[in-house]
This record gives structure tokens, sequence and C-alpha cells, in this order.
């Protein structure tokens, strides 16, 4: 099989007046050791992108068909028993997460926190208070909540634990996603 880039000796001299004085380089290999990463800044990375990416659900602009009074929510493939399980009490939170003095930012950024400390712990129910305030976060929290899906169903919480200012929800951990 003829090699179909032989230059002849004409063009090797042309080439070499073209480019001029040259010199060659010489090639510096740079052999970098591995870095052993210590477990403690591993699960520091890990969180990190678990609050990440649990942040990414959370759009300010969705309006999601939510019960207003008292605030509930269920998706659609849940078992309609579990709101009124919650409401009931049957579920006791696991963590408790206040929002109060939070910005909006801020306050997405805890939920986010929650819901992957939530899922990484195996918890099946948390509660947001959020208090009464001016009731930004009281409209805002059930719309973000609404957009996660490992989020089953939410209901505004029993008086023990925080009543209209707060929510109790239950989360999926069983789903496939718990080990993504």
């Amino acid at each position: 099989m003829p090699n179909k880039f032989n230059l002849d000796q004409d063009d090797i001299n042309l080439f070499k007046n073209s480019i001029g004085n040259t010199k060659k380089l010489k090639q510096d290999t740079v052999i970098h050791k591995p870095v052993k990463r210590s477990k403690k800044i591993m699960e520091t990375q890990k969180l990190q992108h678990e609050k990440t990416h649990a942040e990414f659900y959370f759009s300010d602009n969705y309006q999601p068909l939510l019960q207003q009074e008292p605030i509930r929510y269920s998706r659609e493939d849940a078992d309609p028993y579990e709101v009124k399980k919650l409401r009931r009490g049957f579920y006791e939170p696991e963590f408790f997460l206040d929002l109060h003095g939070l910005t909006q930012q801020e306050a997405k950024k805890e939920i986010a926190a929650l819901i992957a400390a939530c899922l990484r712990e195996r918890a099946h129910c948390a509660c947001i208070m959020y208090g009464h305030g001016k009731n930004i976060l009281k409209k805002q929290t059930p719309m973000w909540l609404a957009q996660h899906p490992r989020i089953i169903c939410f209901h505004q919480a029993p008086k023990e634990f925080g009543g209209s200012a707060a929510l109790l929800i239950l989360f999926d951990i069983d789903n496939e996603l718990a080990n993504s």
C-alpha cells in the first residue's frame, strides 16, 4: 500500500525555506503524582454536589396547582391517604428547618440542603417553619417543594409542629433515584 503523504525533495526544500531558522523544542514531560483526597474533603464535595443538584429543581416562575387552605400538595402518583396521615400527625418529622429571617435565595439554598440531608439520611419526614411575617416565604416555599421529584406530599403542619407557619414534608426515599 503506497503512502500518499510522500513528498518529493522539492516540496521538502520549499517547506524548510518557508519556515526559516527554527530549533527543535525540548520535550518536557511532567508526571504528576495522583493526589490522595481525604474522606472529609470527598464528603464535603459530595454534600456540595447534592445541595447544588437539589437546588436545580426550584424555579421561581413555576406555579403548581396547590390546595391553599390549608396548604397541601400530593404528587399525581402518590397514595391519597399520605396527605391525611401527615395532617393527622402519623409521621413525626426527623429534621426541622427554620427559615425565619432568611431571604428567598437563602431560603431556597437551605431547603435544597434539607432535602439533600433527608435523602442522604433516609428520613421520611421533615418540617419547614417559615413563620407568618409578610407571607413571602409562606407562598414561595410550597411552590419550590412541589417541583422536587422526591417529595411525595406536604401539608400544613399540626399545631405542635408550627401550625399555619410550617409545613410537614414526606419524602420518597425508596425511589430508584436514591443512589444517584
